[in-house]
């Protein structure tokens, strides 16, 4: 169908006295009501996720004040029922399923719709009501059956949205582009207050409240973003599949280890991270459509997964937080750091068990994606063969753990393996070798890195970095704004690396920068 406009979406509010209904069961519920709300509670936007054959999960959160310092967005002290339903077309006249949930105090007043029973391979809109508010109408898909394998998939991935650095131009452009599915691979939101992190010539925008340490500030930063109408068009356009990096919580935290370890520094303490840990987690789940699978339980929250596409794709989600191991000599780029080369069972980037591409080696589809947050292949800033240069936080930092699921797609020998990566503000593309000392190793996989939505400001368009000189298997650079459309047929994956010259005002045309393909059973990245 034509890319559909956010407000062109909405249509009739829902009758009175709705009957619930799951497709299979049906059951009499209250009529939805407002609790007396005078302004529209749906300013946060609507979202859909975790698409699978028969159904995916719908969200929305209320509001009426989002910027409220207590976090609960001026909201009632008691629950709201809010009524759903989906349909097969946008004007909502094809009613498959509806019904009335309870949006509660105590998660914020957040609905997360867990749908069974759908078509497969199926195109699907909803909305929300309570009394005379109606949310706008946002469109989703489920997952083909597990058997077919369907023509093509339209997925596009993004991450590193500061809200300071910029305006959301990036996810507008995103949801005018109509996706399929669409991959957020961390750093949804930045913890630090205002004048915390700047870039040069000043920070177009600012965070309300202090830096997020409680259940209260997450929860507001969360819903200062949620705010932001562009990212809104993004989540009402497709569903979503959603990982964290580090600023969902702390710069650079290592499982329950902070960025900084002084005690007399905000939640600095090992004990104080693990509350500031649990209010992340809590506040991360509120604002996202996860299933209640991912629930947090206290300091802990699943979020390692895998999706599939038919038998096109698996999207094999990674949590590269919370399980691994501190790191090696800190969280920068450090040299000649031998201990992340050994063949070390105890120094873990994910966790043994904690990764969800161990499913790898019993796949059957024709690609197998991997969603995750720091750079993947080995990117050393110095020259010398002598002296290695590498960032502590990425993979580099844990080259032994990296080593493992490398070799683990040649033993299980995987058709198509495809890492997709975020964090580092910059497009990249990459060759992704088992052995990157040795320069006639295989190829083995490939990897795609998205830019940020905003982080760090307007680039600068260079197409060069000096480490392509002596990294061969690094293969494009860029320092634009943006985000990454992909297509993916069983034939190939193709990849458009999709750029705004500016952020720091709204409005820039988006284009693209560059292209490759991934052929079938080809290892290797080809230009197009």
């Amino acid at each position: 169908m034509d890319n559909i406009s956010r407000r062109s979406l909405l249509s009739v509010g829902l009758g009175a006295g709705l009957i619930a209904a799951v497709p299979g069961t049906a059951f009499a519920t209250s009529v939805a009501d407002d609790a007396g709300l005078r302004t529209d509670p749906f300013l946060l936007g609507i979202a859909s996720g975790e698409p699978w054959p028969d159904g995916f999960v719908i969200w929305t959160r209320l509001a009426v004040d989002p910027l409220a310092e207590d976090g609960l967005g001026g909201m009632p002290s008691r629950q709201v029922a809010v009524a759903w339903e989906v349909a097969e077309d946008a004007a909502m006249r094809t009613v498959v399923a509806r019904g009335v949930e309870q949006a509660r105090i105590e998660t914020a007043h957040s609905v997360h719709v867990e749908l069974r029973g759908l078509r497969p391979g199926r195109e699907y809109f909803y909305r929300f009501r309570t009394g005379r508010h109606l949310s706008e109408v946002g469109r989703t898909l489920t997952s083909p059956a597990l058997h077919e394998t369907p023509a093509s998939l339209a997925m596009s991935f993004a991450s590193c949205a500061q809200y300071e650095h910029g305006y959301f131009t990036a996810y507008q452009r995103l949801a005018q582009d109509h996706p399929d599915l669409i991959l957020h691979l961390g750093d949804y939101m930045y913890e630090y207050k205002k004048g915390g992190y700047v870039i040069g010539g000043g920070n177009p925008r600012d965070h309300a409240g202090p830096e997020t340490s409680t259940l209260a500030g997450y929860r507001q930063r969360h819903a200062q973003y949620k705010s932001d109408v562009d990212l809104q068009a993004a989540h009402a356009i497709a569903p979503w599949l959603v990982v964290w990096d580090d600023h969902e919580v702390d710069n650079n935290w290592a499982d329950e280890v902070p960025e900084n370890s002084d005690p007399k520094q905000l939640n600095d303490s090992n004990e104080n991270f693990r509350r500031r840990r649990t209010a992340a987690f809590q506040a991360y789940y509120e604002n996202m459509p996860l299933r209640s699978s991912s629930v947090p339980a206290g300091v802990d929250m699943k979020i390692y997964r895998t999706i599939a596409w038919g038998q096109l794709a698996n999207f094999h989600m990674m949590d590269t937080r919370q399980y691994r191991d501190d790191q090696l000599a800190g969280d920068g780029w450090k040299q000649n750091v031998t201990e992340r080369l050994a063949e070390d069972q105890h120094h873990h980037r994910c966790g043994a068990g904690k990764v969800a591409p161990g499913r790898i080696k019993n796949s059957t589809q024709r690609w197998d994606i991997l969603g995750q947050q720091v750079f993947f292949a080995e990117r050393d800033r110095d020259r010398s063969p002598a002296i290695d240069d590498v960032s502590m936080d990425g993979w580099d930092g844990y080259a032994s753990s990296r080593r493992r699921i490398t070799q683990g797609w040649v033993d299980a020998n995987v058709r198509n393996a495809v890492v997709l990566t975020g964090d580092v503000h910059r497009n990249w593309a990459n060759d992704v070798k088992v052995d990157y000392k040795d320069q006639s190793a295989p190829v083995v996989g490939s990897e795609l890195v998205c830019t940020s939505i905003t982080s760090t400001g307007n680039g600068g368009g260079s197409m060069t970095d000096p480490v392509m000189a002596w990294n061969p298997h690094l293969k494009f650079y860029n320092d634009n704004r943006g985000y990454v459309n992909t297509t993916i047929t069983k034939d190939s994956l193709t990849a458009d690396f999709r750029t705004l010259d500016y952020v720091t005002t709204p409005g820039a045309p988006v284009s693209t920068k560059a292209s490759f393909v991934i052929q079938d059973g080809v290892r290797g990245l080809q230009a197009r």
